[in-house]
C-alpha cells in the first residue's frame, strides 16, 4: 500500500517538475515600460536575443510606456504568474513607491525579483545654443535667471527626473522640469533647442556629445565615466556628493513559480558575464550587475528606502 501511495505521490508532481525543467515552452513577453530608444528599450532587446539563443525560445519585447513607467508596470502586475510575462524594470520603479504612493500596484507585493542587469552614470549635457561651456557656467547662468531656464526628462519619477531634481535641491536652482513620454522624445528636443538641458543615459547619448548635437558638462557618478574621461563629475564640478545612476533590472509577477524564476536568473547571470557581453557593455558605459534574486530583492529594498529618504527630504512631488 505504502509503495502504491509513493507512486500515486510521484506521478502528482511529475506535471510540474516537468513544467519547471521545459520552460519556456512558448514565447516569452518582456513588458517595457518605456518608449522604444531609450536604454531600458534597448537593453531589453538585447537580453531579448540573448534570452532567446540560450532558452531556445523567442523573446518578445513589448512596449507599454506613460504615467512615468505605472501604465506598463500595472499591466505587468495584472499579468498571468506564469513566466510568459516578465517586467524590464529601473530605479524609476523604486523611485516611484515614494514619489507615486496611490499607484493602482505596489512593487514589493505584487512583482518578485528575478535579476538585475547593468548600471550605468548619466551625463549633463545642455544645447548648444546655452552659453555654458561648464558645469560652474551653468550654475552662474541658471541662478542669475530664476524660472528662465527649463530640464527635460522621461518622465516623472524617473531616473532622469530624479536626477534633475536632486539637482536642483542640492545646487539650490529655480529651474521647470519638463517630462515626456519617453527618452527619445526628450533627447530629441534638447537637441533641437526646445528644452535647454537633460540628464540623459551616457549609454545613449555619449553619441551625440562626440556629434557635437549637445555640450556634455558633467556625469552623475562618484568616479569619471570610463566612456567620457574627460568630463567631470557634477560632485567635482561645483555640487558636492551629487550621485545618480541609472539601473536595469527584471521582475515578474507575484506568484511566478520558484522554478521559472530560478531558471531566468541564471540565464541572466549566465548572460551578462559573458566576457564579449562586459566588452560591448563597457565601451556603451554600462557594468554588469550580477546577484541571485535573494540578492536582488534585497537591493530593490534598500534602493526604494534610499529614494524615500531623498524625495521626502528634497521635497520632490510629482509633476
Amino acid at each position: 500500500m505504502r509503495i502504491i501511495t509513493y507512486i500515486v505521490a510521484t506521478l502528482l508532481c511529475l506535471p510540474g517538475i516537468l513544467l519547471a525543467q521545459a520552460y519556456p515552452t512558448k514565447s516569452v513577453k518582456i513588458i517595457v515600460p518605456f518608449a522604444a530608444g531609450g536604454p531600458a528599450d534597448n537593453y531589453a532587446r538585447f537580453m531579448a536575443q540573448r534570452l532567446q539563443d540560450e532558452l531556445k525560445q523567442s523573446f518578445i519585447v513589448e512596449n507599454k510606456p506613460g504615467a512615468g513607467s505605472i501604465i506598463g508596470t500595472d499591466f505587468a502586475a495584472k499579468s498571468p504568474a506564469d513566466g510568459y510575462t516578465l517586467l524590464m524594470m529601473s530605479n524609476t520603479q523604486t523611485v516611484n513607491e515614494s514619489l507615486v504612493p496611490n499607484k493602482p500596484f505596489q512593487l514589493m507585493k505584487d512583482f518578485i525579483a528575478i535579476a538585475p542587469v547593468n548600471y550605468s552614470d548619466l551625463i549633463l549635457v545642455v544645447n548648444p545654443k546655452i552659453p555654458a561651456k561648464n558645469l560652474a557656467e551653468l550654475l552662474a547662468l541658471v541662478k542669475a535667471s530664476p524660472g528662465k531656464y527649463n530640464y527635460a526628462s522621461s518622465g516623472n519619477g524617473t531616473p532622469y527626473h530624479m536626477a534633475g531634481e536632486l539637482f536642483k535641491s542640492m545646487a539650490g536652482l529655480d529651474i521647470t522640469h519638463v517630462p515626456y513620454k519617453g527618452s527619445s522624445g526628450a533627447r530629441t528636443d534638447v537637441i533641437g533647442g526646445q528644452v535647454d538641458l537633460m540628464f540623459d543615459a551616457v549609454t545613449t547619448m555619449n553619441e551625440f556629445v562626440k556629434e557635437n548635437k549637445v555640450i556634455a558638462l558633467a556625469t552623475t557618478g562618484k568616479t569619471r565615466s570610463a566612456i567620457t574621461p574627460n568630463i567631470p563629475t557634477v560632485n567635482d564640478a561645483g555640487v558636492p556628493r551629487y550621485e545618480a545612476t541609472i539601473w536595469l533590472g527584471f521582475m515578474a509577477p507575484k506568484g511566478t513559480p520558484t522554478e521559472v524564476v530560478t531558471t531566468l536568473n541564471n540565464a541572466i547571470r549566465k548572460i551578462i558575464s559573458q566576457q564579449d557581453v562586459k566588452e560591448t557593455w563597457a565601451k556603451q558605459g554600462a557594468l554588469p550587475l550580477v546577484m541571485t534574486p535573494t540578492e536582488f530583492t534585497k537591493y530593490l529594498d534598500a534602493d526604494i528606502a534610499k529614494w524615500s529618504a531623498i524625495v521626502k527630504s528634497a521635497g520632490i512631488k510629482p509633476d
